[in-house]
């Protein structure tokens, strides 16, 4: 080969090296950024994003996305303190409500010992049973703010069989008088989970509570051997557009707006901080709310 062409060849060798190590590089500087950029949003820290790379296209990549991080940092405080502000808001009005209304309570009962009409008898009835519901969503509120303010909830191994035979067993009464005879599916083995037994307790309470509400007169459980507990009843008065919004905290259907509407709220917050699932579907009027945990075991 003609030395002269040593030459072009050689030039050509460098550059491709040169630009072998300049993508190496900036491959690692991309790279050195993902890592940080992760790390910044799951981390409280004010430091930015460095890279050890020169090129000013990498540099001015890194500055731009920490504006953008200063203005993340900031929107995530202002949203943490609004939000601190308005549980401790909402957990205040919650509990200065109830001293007013154990006074009208209070009063309320003393008329009761006092000579009335019929009409006036019919008025205070329906006084009566408007308080109770006042207190009710005074005490939803109350428990709602409290949840959402523990962050987690102490573990330990919990016998979800047990629990759910025992919170069925609390509510036979109401179904009693309700007319309901449950179908009750258990599986034959024993499923436990690492859960919150109180916690778990709250969310069958306010499952079946809400079964009562919505059913036409019967009620279906099932607890699979996989741990999945499915709660079916047939539910005339609802719509797939209700169904999903089941779970917004303050939803209530019209037909039974005696409701709080936090409820089915509280338990799948309960059951997130558990790190399971909660869902519903809804299907031929039949109305189907599961739950399951990804650590319940069965043996």
């Amino acid at each position: 080969m003609n030395q002269w062409l040593w030459v072009p060849v050689g030039i050509m060798a460098v550059t491709i090296a040169t630009l072998i190590i300049k993508i190496k590089l900036m491959q690692k500087s991309a790279k050195e950024i993902e890592t940080a950029f992760a790390d910044r949003l799951t981390t409280e820290t004010n430091t930015l994003i460095d890279v050890s790379s020169n090129d000013r296209y990498i540099k001015s990549l890194a500055a731009a996305i920490n504006v953008e991080l200063k203005k993340l940092r900031s929107e995530r405080h202002r949203f943490c303190q609004g939000d601190m502000e308005l549980k401790n808001a909402v957990t205040n009005i919650s509990h200065d409500l109830r001293t007013p209304l154990t006074a009208i309570c209070g009063y309320l009962e003393m008329l009761g010992n006092e000579e009335k009409s019929e009409k006036v008898e019919t008025y205070l009835s329906h006084i009566e049973n408007r308080i109770e519901n006042l207190k009710q969503l005074t005490e939803e509120l109350f428990r709602y703010t409290v949840i959402l303010s523990t962050e987690s909830l102490e573990k330990e191994a919990v016998d979800v069989k047990g629990v759910l035979e025992e919170c069925l067993l609390g509510f036979y009464g109401a179904m009693e008088g309700r007319g309901i005879m449950p179908e009750i599916t258990i599986t034959d083995r024993q499923v436990t989970g690492w859960l919150n037994r109180f916690a778990l307790v709250r969310v069958f309470n306010n499952i079946l509570n809400n079964a009562l509400k919505y059913s036409d007169g019967d009620l279906k459980v099932c607890l699979d051997d996989n741990g999945k507990i499915s709660f079916f009843n047939q539910a005339s008065g609802l719509d797939e557009i209700q169904v999903g919004r089941l779970f917004d905290r303050f939803f209530t259907v019209e037909a039974t707006r005696e409701g709080t509407g936090l409820g089915l709220s509280i338990a799948r917050t309960l059951v997130e901080q558990m790190d399971g699932k909660i869902g519903a579907w809804y299907k031929g009027q039949t109305l189907c709310i599961w739950v399951e945990f990804p650590q319940s075991i069965t043996v």
